[in-house]
C-alpha cells in the first residue's frame, strides 16, 4: 500500500479509485477483445494509470459466469463460457500486474445475480460448480496469480463463501496453489473467526473494531490458533510490500494517449450483429442520427464500478468534427423510457428525407446496475416503438446498441444493420464512427448468446430464486451448451460477429488421429480473406464427444485465435489441446476425467457456424472406480473393461445349462435392450442367489486389481 492509515487497506484503495476525478474507461467486461493480447494490453495501460495515481490495487477482474441475461452486473462479467472467461481474465491480470499493481479477482464464487446476493444460497451440483463456475478462477490463479481474490456475498450450498474452507483453502490454495490473500466483498463477512479459519484474510470494510475484538477474544480463549492469524497477516503484508517494492512514482498518466487507446480497443471489441448492405455508410450519404445516446452515450455500468472519466466523445461530436453530413434528432431520452409524440413525429420526418438513419438505442443507467437485476430483456418501450416506426418508412436503418447484457430485438428483421457497442468506455463515440463509416472493419465476437426472448434462457424457471435459495437447475447446460443441447434457436449465437469482408477455411489438420493421457494435440487450419477489405477473423475451436455415457454439452469452446488478413492473404492458425480439454468433472473421483472414445474437433466462425471438423480417438489408462452389487445392471457389467470378459464366461456357462422352463403359451419378449437394464437381482429366479453372490465377489476382485 502506498501509505499507512487508520483506515483498513481496501477502504484506502476504494477511496483512491473513487477520488480519481479524471480517469480512463475502457470496454466493459462483457464486451471482450477477441484476442488475449488486446486484453493484456488494456491491463498494462490500467496498470500504468494506477502507478501514476498511486493506486495499489484494481478491484477486478470480475469473472462470474453470465448465467442469466438479467443479472444486473453482467456488464462487468466476461462471458457465459468458462474457458473464454479464464483466458481473458488471465491476460487482464498479467497486464495489470506487470506494472506492479495488484488485482482482486472476484466474486469467488457462484455470484451470478444481484437479487438477495447478500443472503442467497446458490444451490449448485458439484459437477456444474467445477465445470462452469470455477474454471475461470482456476485458470487465472494457475496462469496469472492475482495478488488477491475477493470472496462473494452469497452462500454456496448453504455455506457462506466468506467462511467456506472447502472453497477458500482446500480448492483455492491447496489444489490450485493461490499465493495471495483473500478479501471479502464489502460487507460479506458473516462470522469473522469462522472466516479466518476458512481462509478469509481481510475483512472489508472495517467493523468499527467489533470483529477485531472477536478475533482477540478467540485467540485468548483458544478458539483461534495464533498461527492462523500470523499466516493471515503475512499474506496481507506480502501483497502490500509487493506494491511498495515496485512503486514507480515517475509513471505519467498520459490521458490523451490513453483516450486514443480506449477508442482503439473499443473499435476492436464492437460486434456487427446484422448487415444487409447498408454498412459501411458512404461519406456522400445524407445520414440522420436519432436517439439521445448519439449525443450522450452510455459507456459504463452503474454501481461501485462507476468512475469519473477524463474525456467522453460522442458519435455525434465525432461526426461533426469529421465534417460528415449528419443531422441529429433526439427522438427519445437516454435516461428514461420517455418520448413525446412530437419527438416521434420529428424523428420520422427526418428519417423519411435521409439516405440512411442510425438509431442509437440502449439501456439507460437505471435499467441495469450493481445492486439489482433486470426484470426483463426489453429495451425501453419508446425505443422499440421509434425503431419500428422509422423502419416502416426508411429501408436503410442502422441500430447501434449501448447495453451491458443481451436485449430482445423484436425489430431485428425490419432494420438493415445492427452494431453492438455494449458499454464501450470513453472512446465509444469515436469507435462507433469509425465502424459506421468503414474507417475500421468490425472484428469483435459475442461472448454470450442472445436468445430471442427471456423465456428461452436456461435459468428462466429458477432465476432469481425464492429469496433464500436459488437452484441452478440447468446444471452444466449454461448458455450455448443449453441452446445446442435443446436445439433452441437464438437470435445471435455465442461467437457470432460479422465483418465487411469474408473469410474461407481450408486444410484442417490434426497432428495425430489418436491421443492418450499426457499427449498434446496440435490443430491447424488455413484461413483466407476472400473479400475486398482488410479484416480480422476469430477462429474458434470446439470439442465434441461422440460416445459419452454421461450428459455432456454438444460442444465446448477449447481454443480461439484472432488473425488479421489483407484481401487475398492466407495464414495458418495453430492451436493445441490436452487431455483436460476433452474431460468432464467426475464426481465419483472428485476430479477431471477424460473417457476413452471418439471426439470431434470442430473449427468455425461461431458456435452455430462450424466450417471444418475432424475426428480423433482418445485412449486413457485411467478407469473409474466400479463396485458390483445386486443392483448392478448387465449393461454396466458388459461395458466395463474389467468385467466384460468374465461376464461372457458366466453367460456361456448359463447357456450350456438346463434351459429355464416356460409356461404354456408364454411369449418371450426379452430383448438385448431389456437385458442390459436388468440388475443382477433380476436373475434370482433362474440363477441361485448364492451363485450370484459368488459372482459378485469374483467381479469385485477383478475391479480391485491394478493395471488391468
Amino acid at each position: 500500500m502506498n501509505k499507512l492509515s487508520n483506515k483498513p487497506l481496501y477502504d484506502q484503495v476504494f477511496d483512491q479509485i473513487k477520488d480519481m476525478i479524471r480517469s480512463g474507461t475502457y470496454c466493459a467486461g462483457d464486451q471482450l477483445p477477441s484476442e488475449k493480447e488486446l486484453m493484456e494490453r488494456m491491463g498494462q495501460i490500467l496498470g500504468d494509470e494506477c502507478q501514476a495515481e498511486n493506486v495499489s490495487m484494481l478491484l477486478g477482474p470480475a469473472v462470474n459466469i453470465k448465467r442469466s441475461p438479467l443479472c444486473g452486473r453482467n456488464f462487468e462479467y466476461m462471458s457465459e463460457d468458462p474457458y473464454l472467461t479464464g483466458k481473458m481474465a488471465s491476460a487482464y491480470i498479467r497486464g495489470v500486474q506487470s506494472k506492479g499493481i495488484g488485482t482482486s479477482m472476484k466474486h469467488f464464487a457462484a455470484n451470478n445475480q444481484e437479487t438477495d446476493r447478500m443472503q442467497i444460497s446458490s444451490e449448485v451440483s458439484e459437477r456444474a460448480f467445477r465445470e462452469i463456475y470455477l474454471p475461470a478462477f482456476e485458470e487465472a490463479v494457475k496462469k496469472a496469480q492475482p495478488k488477491t481474490v475477493m470472496c462473494s456475498y452469497n452462500k454456496i450450498n448453504g455455506v457462506f463463501s466468506s467462511e467456506n474452507k472447502k472453497l477458500l483453502t482446500d480448492i483455492l490454495r491447496d489444489e490450485w496453489g493461490f499465493e495471495g490473500y483473500v478479501v471479502s466483498d464489502w460487507g460479506a463477512v458473516n462470522d469473522r473467526v469462522k472466516g479466518l479459519k476458512a481462509g478469509l484474510d481481510l475483512e472489508m470494510p472495517g467493523s468499527g473494531g467489533y470483529n477485531t475484538r472477536k478475533i482477540i477474544q478467540a485467540v485468548e480463549n483458544g478458539e483461534l490458533e495464533e498461527e492462523i492469524l500470523d499466516r493471515t497477516v503475512e499474506r496481507i503484508l506480502k501483497v502490500v510490500f509487493s506494491y511498495t517494492d515496485n512503486r514507480k512514482a515517475e509513471t505519467v498518466f498520459d490521458r490523451e494517449k490513453d483516450h486514443k487507446a480506449a477508442a482503439d480497443i473499443e473499435t476492436e471489441c464492437a460486434v456487427l450483429l446484422e448487415n444487409r448492405g447498408v454498412l459501411p455508410l458512404k461519406k456522400e450519404q445524407k445520414v440522420v442520427y436519432i436517439g439521445e445516446f448519439a449525443k450522450k452515450p452510455r459507456y459504463q455500468g452503474g454501481g461501485s464500478s462507476h468512475i469519473n472519466t477524463d474525456s467522453v466523445v460522442s458519435a455525434l461530436e465525432t461526426a461533426v468534427r469529421k465534417g460528415r453530413a449528419v443531422e441529429y434528432v433526439k427522438g427519445f431520452s437516454s435516461e428514461r423510457d420517455e418520448m413525446t409524440e412530437e419527438e416521434l413525429k420529428q424523428a420520422c420526418e427526418a428519417a423519411a428525407g435521409a439516405d440512411a438513419v442510425v438509431i442509437f438505442a440502449g439501456l439507460p443507467d437505471s435499467f441495469e446496475s450493481e445492486g439489482y437485476d433486470r426484470n426483463s430483456m426489453e429495451l425501453p418501450k419508446c425505443q422499440n416503438r421509434l425503431i419500428e416506426a422509422v423502419a416502416e418508412i426508411q429501408k436503410n436503418v442502422v441500430v447501434v446498441l449501448h447495453n451491458g447484457s443481451p436485449v430482445e430485438t423484436p425489430w431485428a428483421e425490419s432494420v438493415n444493420a445492427i452494431l453492438e457497442m455494449y458499454l464501450g468506455g470513453e472512446g465509444i463515440g469515436e469507435a462507433s464512427d469509425r465502424l459506421l463509416f468503414g474507417e475500421a472493419n468490425p472484428g469483435g465476437r459475442l461472448a454470450e448468446s442472445f436468445p430471442y426472448r427471456l423465456e428461452d434462457n436456461p435459468s428462466y424457471l429458477n432465476f432469481p430464486g425464492d429469496g433464500r435459495t436459488v437452484l441452478y437447475g440447468e446444471d452444466i447446460f449454461v448458455g450455448y451448451r443449453y441452446y445446442d443441447a435443446k436445439k433452441v434457436p437464438v437470435r445471435w449465437a455465442f461467437g457470432h460477429g460479422l465483418s465487411y469482408t469474408e473469410f474461407s477455411y481450408s486444410n484442417m489438420k490434426l497432428s495425430s488421429a489418436e491421443m492418450k493421457d499426457g499427449d498434446i494435440l496440435k490443430v491447424s487450419i488455413d484461413v483466407e480473406n476472400i473479400g475486398k477489405r482488410p479484416g480480422s477473423e476469430v477462429v474458434q475451436l470446439y470439442v465434441s464427444g461422440k460416445n459419452s455415457t454421461v450428459p455432456r454439452a454438444v460442444k465446448e469452446l477449447k481454443g480461439f485465435a484472432k488473425v488479421f488478413l489483407n484481401p487475398g492473404e492466407k495464414k495458418t492458425v495453430t492451436m493445441e489441446l490436452c487431455a483436460r480439454d476433452f474431460a468432464y468433472y467426475e464426481t465419483k473421483i472428485h476430479d477431471w476425467y477424460t473417457p476413452s472414445g471418439t471426439y470431434e474437433i470442430q473449427i468455425g466462425h461461431a458456435s452455430d457456424e462450424i466450417r471444418e471438423a475432424a475426428e480423433l480417438t482418445f485412449t486413457t489408462d485411467v478407469l473409474l472406480p466400479f463396485t458390483v452389487d445386486m443392483t448392478t445392471t448387465m449393461g454396466e457389467l458388459m461395458n466395463h473393461p474389467k468385467t466384460a470378459g468374465k461376464m461372457m464366461e458366466y453367460l456361456e456357462g448359463i447357456s450350456q445349462g438346463e434351459e429355464p422352463k416356460k409356461e404354456d403359451g408364454e411369449v418371450q419378449l426379452v430383448t438385448p435392450e431389456i437385458i442390459a437394464q436388468m440388475p443382477l437381482k433380476s436373475f434370482l429366479s433362474v440363477i441361485p442367489g448364492e451363485a450370484i453372490e459368488q459372482m459378485i465377489v469374483e467381479l469385485n476382485a477383478l475391479c480391485a486389481e491394478e493395471g488391468k
